[in-house]
This record gives C-alpha cells, sequence and structure tokens, in this order.
C-alpha cells in the first residue's frame, strides 16, 4: 500500500512538472506578442510606418473595418498617409496555439486619415500571428471592425 502511495505521488508531481514546462513557453510568446503588438501601436503613435513594416509577413492580408482587403506595401503606404493624434489599445489578450498566436483587442483612435479627412474610431481586431522560419514572429492576418456606438 505504501509504494502505491509513493507510486501515485510520483506520478503527480510528474504530471504537475510536465504541466508547468509546457506552460511557460506559451506565456513567454504571449508576452513576446503582446509587445511587438505594442510596437505595432507605438509606430501608429508616433506616425512611423517603419516600426510596423517588419511586424508584418511579407503575404499578410489586411480587411479594414470598411471591407477593404490590403497586402503589406498598400498597408505601409496608408500608414505613411495617416496621422494620429491618439491611438490607444484596450483588452489586450493573446492566446497561443503553438507556432500560432491570436491577439485580440480594442482600439481608439484619433487624426487625419489619408484624404486629409479627420476621424475619431472605437474599433476591436485581431491579428493572427505566426512564428517564421526564421523564428521570428509575424503578423500574417488582421481585421478591424468598427464598433457601433
Amino acid at each position: 500500500m505504501k509504494k502505491m502511495w509513493i507510486w501515485c505521488l510520483l506520478a503527480a508531481v510528474s504530471v504537475v512538472s510536465v504541466a508547468s514546462l509546457h506552460a511557460k513557453p506559451a506565456d513567454d510568446t504571449a508576452k513576446a506578442v503582446e509587445a511587438l503588438e505594442m510596437q505595432w501601436l507605438k509606430g501608429q503613435k508616433t506616425d512611423n510606418p517603419d516600426l510596423i513594416a517588419p511586424l508584418l509577413a511579407d503575404k499578410i492580408v489586411v480587411t479594414d473595418g470598411d471591407g477593404k482587403v490590403t497586402d503589406k506595401a498598400e498597408t505601409i503606404a496608408w500608414y505613411k498617409k495617416v496621422h494620429f493624434d491618439a491611438a490607444e489599445y484596450s483588452d489586450l489578450k493573446v492566446a497561443v496555439y503553438g507556432d500560432a498566436a491570436v491577439a485580440t483587442g480594442g482600439f481608439k483612435g484619433k487624426g487625419t486619415d489619408a484624404m486629409g479627412k479627420p476621424f475619431d474610431d472605437n474599433d476591436r481586431w485581431t491579428d493572427t500571428w505566426v512564428k517564421m522560419p526564421s523564428g521570428k514572429w509575424q503578423c500574417v492576418a488582421s481585421q478591424v471592425s468598427r464598433v457601433k456606438m
């Protein structure tokens, strides 16, 4: 009976150890993707598309709040024409799935659009990140939905 309890205790310790090993990389990945999202926000706040460009995969698909789909070149060109007076994230969450992660959050931004027209946006967004063969994380898909007030 005593041997059985020892084996049960060893099995339980092993399960807890394995679970904690698996949780740490996911937590580290979530923090890394969160930092990349914050770099993206900084690029918006400082009107600096050079901070955003390396975050985007060459074949990224971006769907804006009006349903327009753009690629990386079009997205960076758009950021070069837009001016943000304010940009903030809320409710940033990252779910990790091995070498992929999905980040979601809220966005509030004010500024001037590519046509020089003022905007005051309240959005929800979803970004899909993939760990590339180089080991670098890049966004492969981004989608924005306007929040109706």
